[in-house]
């Protein structure tokens, strides 16, 4: 595919010397979308590994001097109903000091009171096999201790994932878009490249070229100014990522989840420019094949 030989200048096209900007453009819109796509499922595959087999039970805290005295006893019959409670694989009562661990990210260290009535967690882990009837698991509950509560996170992440999915799909359709662009803005170049030139290629018919020999000079040159955009994209598209993820992490707050990448989402994006330049390489030659066909 790749020839030193020019018998067509197609350095001096005008078009051409635009075509490195206009990819940098859409592979750097395309870097920042894949980016987005594979946070979000990071994120989404962390949330289903960490929550979807878990319940939560919230017990309020005891308001009379003599519920203060019982509330071993009350947290401990809660407990017990929990293990017994089929699909139920481990029920575990949290802590007072890892509860005021949980709320450090959200309100900050040293601001909520040691004495502070707090509701207890219970941390349940259940069998996904075996379907657990939530409003009939709180009622039992309640029974023991008023106002209890079981949060079952299966329900609100099964909308999570959902809304991830639609967010995934929407990005999906931009680097459709983002890649039908690409391909016309390629298409557009060569014909005109073609259409500028093509009186040396009649003359070049003449001496026998094929059309193959033709197409490669377009294909190079189309690979050598996608690589060149795709370059360009990666500058600009390195940074903003950096920051993106400096301006998250400065919050250093519970409310903003971790969407860093893996090795294997930068390599994706590292990758895709040059993705892109192969596609560029393909339109081109794909575009001159055609075009000398019908010209003869």
């Amino acid at each position: 595919m790749f020839t030193r030989r020019s018998d067509l200048q197609l350095e001096r096209d005008s078009l051409g010397r635009f075509l490195p900007w206009l990819i940098a453009f859409m592979v750097y819109l395309s870097i920042l979308a894949m980016a987005g796509m594979l946070s979000l499922n990071n994120l989404s595959e962390r949330w289903s590994k960490g929550l979807a087999g878990t319940l939560t039970v919230q017990v309020p805290p005891p308001e009379t001097a003599a519920a203060v005295a019982s509330d071993g006893k009350r947290l401990g019959a809660i407990v017990t109903v929990l293990r017994k409670t089929p699909g139920v694989v481990r029920a575990e009562l949290l802590s007072e000091d890892h509860l005021l661990g949980l709320l450090e990210p959200w309100l900050g260290a040293g601001t909520v009171a040691a004495d502070l009535p707090l509701p207890r967690m219970v941390d349940v882990e259940r069998d996904g096999s075996v379907e657990i009837d939530a409003m009939a698991l709180q009622g039992r509950l309640d029974a023991i201790v008023a106002g209890t509560l079981v949060d079952d996170h299966g329900v609100w992440l099964k909308r999570l994932l959902t809304l991830i999915g639609t967010v995934q799909a929407l990005a999906s359709a931009v680097l459709a878009f983002i890649g039908l662009a690409t391909v016309g803005t390629v298409v557009f170049t060569t014909r005109t490249g073609l259409a500028i030139h093509q009186d040396a290629i009649e003359v070049l018919h003449l001496i026998g070229a094929q059309d193959t020999y033709i197409a490669r000079q377009f294909a190079s040159r189309a690979l050598m100014l996608g690589l060149k955009g795709g370059i360009i994209s990666l500058i600009l598209a390195l940074p903003t990522l950096w920051g993106l993820g400096y301006l998250a992490d400065s919050l250093q707050s519970g409310m903003v989840p971790d969407l860093g990448l893996p090795v294997s989402g930068w390599l994706v994006l590292i990758s895709l420019p040059l993705a892109v330049a192969l596609i560029a390489m393909l339109t081109a030659r794909l575009t001159v094949m055609r075009t000398l066909r019908k010209m003869l």
